[in-house]
């Protein structure tokens, strides 16, 4: 198991990389996360919802991802706190106090779904969520020592050197530690070293010598892993270089974004400069805006609204430019969002944005799965996934951007064309779908094929791990 001394040390992607370095020597080997706390999120082969690194650490392995891979999710919203999903389903609504009174609930799936990928691997690798070194959550957990000590599943503690003091980030965990967790360690690994490795060799030997843990690899930053699936939104307030030339398409960064992975494909191509908004800054002046996904649709048109975005949206709308909505961005766009059945807080209705004549009604039925079909407009192949509650419907639907392979039509399109929306998510992972949409704001597509891009990182990734880690010491550690 792979814990972290804080979030985003890089657990996610040292566990991917290790997924794809032990399959490489020929073992069946699974990941698995007992509990995750993320918008942005997968579709399973099982028909449920998993963590989106949890499905990339499964596509790592060369395995179809499933709901036992991370047996609950918690998928933030607004007042009602997050929303739980347990094994791929929705469980139900609880704030942080009420989740903890949950817990002992929910382990007993955390163990049915370990249990199950036992039994189908030769190595799981398991990777806990946030730190053991937040103590005052110990009782009850499900997600760190508390799952290492219930399944005698050996730790390696994982440290960020790039943030700093990170010598003290591994020994006051070990000190914080109750002596019993603290016994579950048996190594640490340093991540994100940047220049001459030589000049750390005695802060390692410092900290295995004040934790009597031992030292498993000092592992250099890796720049390619950029251009990978990101699942923590944290990700997005790291400024990216803007390019010179090419179209600017803006994604204004919603509290609640969701499963924005859908703009990395678009992140890489050449003659793109996508620029994520964050809150406090106007919409620039841009060829394309994209509403994203979010899981708190009526709460981030409220934050939408006070960033003043609504207003910039309009006068791009005036001016001529591009619209396209995905999932709740969709909804955004619409006259009205109603909620009836409280799903996101209060029941009641709120006025949309108003560029696409069409309105949504919440409901508490959870569309979930895999699509494929083509755009209408362009007749161009699609594939990729919904994932969303709420029917939309209205006159602009007559003018629908997708038709699935089964028939059934998705999302509208305004009179004059400028504005699209859908409620498919992963379209621009599919290369004649992204040509078909940079062609439609004017951009020359490249010969990027993203798929194959992300087989490739993952393969350098693992070879770097080979490179930086003891991974035969690493797997005597195994139980």
């Amino acid at each position: 198991m792979f814990q972290g001394t804080g979030s985003d040390v890089g657990k996610s992607l040292l566990v991917a990389g290790l997924c794809r370095a032990y399959t490489r020597r020929g073992l069946r080997v699974l990941p698995f996360k007992p509990q995750n706390m993320s918008n942005n999120a997968a579709v399973t082969a099982d028909g449920g919802e998993i963590g989106r690194a949890q499905a990339l650490q499964a596509r790592a392995c060369h395995a179809a991802p499933s709901v036992h891979m991370n047996p609950v999710l918690l998928k933030p919203q607004s007042e009602i706190g997050s929303q739980i999903v347990v094994q791929g389903k929705i469980f139900g609504n609880a704030k942080a106090r009420d989740y903890q009174a949950l817990k002992p609930q929910l382990a007993g799936f955390v163990s049915d779904s370990f249990a199950r990928l036992r039994a189908e691997a030769d190595l799981v690798l398991v990777e806990g969520a946030g730190s053991p070194a937040e103590v005052n959550l110990r009782q009850g957990d499900i997600a760190n020592m508390g799952f290492a000590r219930t399944h005698d599943v050996p730790v390696v503690l994982i440290g960020d050197i790039d943030r700093g003091g990170v010598i003290a980030q591994i020994v006051g965990t070990k000190v914080v530690l109750d002596p019993a967790d603290a016994e579950m360690v048996r190594g640490f690994l340093v991540n994100k070293f940047r220049g001459d490795a030589s000049l750390f060799n005695d802060g390692m030997d410092l900290i295995a010598e004040k934790t009597g843990w031992a030292a498993l690899g000092l592992v250099s930053f890796f720049a390619d892993a950029a251009r990978l699936p990101a699942e923590d939104a944290v990700a997005l307030s790291r400024k990216e270089k803007a390019k010179d030339g090419g179209k600017v398409i803006a994604v204004p960064q919603l509290p609640r974004i969701s499963n924005f992975d859908d703009f990395d494909p678009l992140k890489l191509e050449p003659n793109v400069d996508l620029r994520m908004i964050p809150p406090g800054e106007p919409l620039p002046l841009c060829d394309l805006v994209i509403l994203p996904g979010t899981k708190a649709t009526i709460a981030d048109l409220a934050f939408f609204r006070a960033q003043g975005w609504d207003i910039d949206l309009l006068a791009h709308a005036r001016r001529g430019g591009r619209i396209l909505g995905i999932c709740g961005g969709y909804q955004m766009l619409g006259k009205t969002i109603s909620d009836p059945l409280g799903m996101e807080g209060p029941p009641g209705a709120v006025a949309g944005l108003g560029l696409l004549d069409v309105s949504t009604e919440l409901t508490s039925e959870k569309i979930l799965h895999a699509c494929a079909g083509v755009s209408i407009a362009e007749g161009t192949g699609f594939s990729g996934y919904e994932m969303h509650v709420g029917t939309t419907r209205g006159p602009d639907c007559a003018r629908p951007l997708l038709r699935f392979a089964n028939g059934r039509a998705d999302g509208a399109v305004s009179a004059d064309g400028a504005i699209r929306a859908c409620y498919v998510h992963g379209l621009f992972g599919d290369e004649d779908q992204r040509a078909a949409l940079l062609r439609w704001i004017g951009a020359e597509p490249s010969t990027l094929g993203y798929e194959a891009e992300v087989e490739r990182v993952l393969d350098d990734l693992a070879a770097h791990l080979e490179r930086h880690i003891d991974l035969d010491a690493l797997l005597t550690l195994a139980r």
